[in-house]
């Protein structure tokens, strides 16, 4: 099970000289603020000791890995899964690649599993492998080179979700959000809404898009577009406002449009 990364309590060695307590005092609190990034900025030993609404996570890997959520308001790594933090102000850097931190053998799984805390927007930046998202409340940012984009029963539907990969599919279900921005290169792209999105934007060249939206959903100023496959379209249009739009495209692939 995943569990948080800890700091390392600075130590000093004896010696025979003897600091007056004002000055051993001081030096103890420089101490400490160098080994918790000091003022909020730079190098930070661990997470937060809690993750307050608002709080921004940025991620990095040389791989994938999953997000769920965490069992309360921190947020959890891995322990299998060699990694540094650094923050600042409200944003947290989680640094998961395997080069450039010493010694890290056996310390690169694939899919490393994080835990992040209810309100917490998530940027993550992987290569090489998918990202996989269950049970995340929070605006998300994903993007992957080499790998599926695939989503379940998160996002935020007072935030945007942002789903990107070059070679490979994108997929969400049950998805919350304000406005979706999903594409890819080759690959499908397939959106399941659980909440009305204002702007969705999905779009692909060698592939098919399909979105779903609630059978409630209002109409949608709505574009769809490929070069070589069908187009489907079922959502409502006509009345639809300047602020409601979706804009479907692919090259070689179908388009579909519907209401559950």
């Amino acid at each position: 099970m995943a569990a948080t990364a800890r700091g390392i309590r600075p130590g000093m060695d004896a010696t025979s000289t003897r600091f007056p307590r004002h000055l051993a005092a001081a030096l103890a609190v420089l101490l400490l603020a160098a080994a918790c990034g000091g003022n909020g900025h730079g190098d930070a030993a661990g997470p937060p000791p809690f993750t307050p609404p608002g709080t921004r996570l940025v991620i990095t890997t040389d791989n994938g890995l999953r997000l769920r959520p965490a069992a309360d308001d921190r947020i959890t790594v891995d322990g299998r899964v060699g990694h540094r933090w650094t923050h600042r102000d409200g944003t947290w850097v989680l640094d998961l690649s395997c080069a450039g931190h010493g010694d890290r053998a056996g310390r690169c799984p694939r899919m490393p599993e994080i835990g992040v805390p209810d309100g917490t927007g998530v940027t993550v930046s992987a290569r090489n492998a998918g990202i996989d998202v269950a049970g995340v409340a929070g605006a998300l940012d994903l993007t992957t080179v080499n790998g599926d984009v695939t989503l379940t029963r998160s996002g935020d539907r007072a935030a945007a979700v942002r789903l990107s990969t070059r070679n490979g599919s994108v997929r969400a279900s049950v998805l919350r959000a304000s406005g979706v921005h999903a594409e890819t290169t080759n690959g499908d792209v397939v959106l399941g809404c659980a909440t009305a999105p204002s702007g969705v934007t999905a779009a692909t060249t060698n592939g098919s898009v399909r979105v779903a939206v609630p059978h409630d959903t209002p109409a949608y100023r709505l574009t769809a577009t490929t070069a070589n496959g069908r187009t489907a379209v079922t959502v409502p249009t006509d009345g639809a406002r300047d602020d409601r739009t979706m804009e479907l495209t692919t090259v070689n692939g179908d388009v579909d449009a519907h209401r559950d």
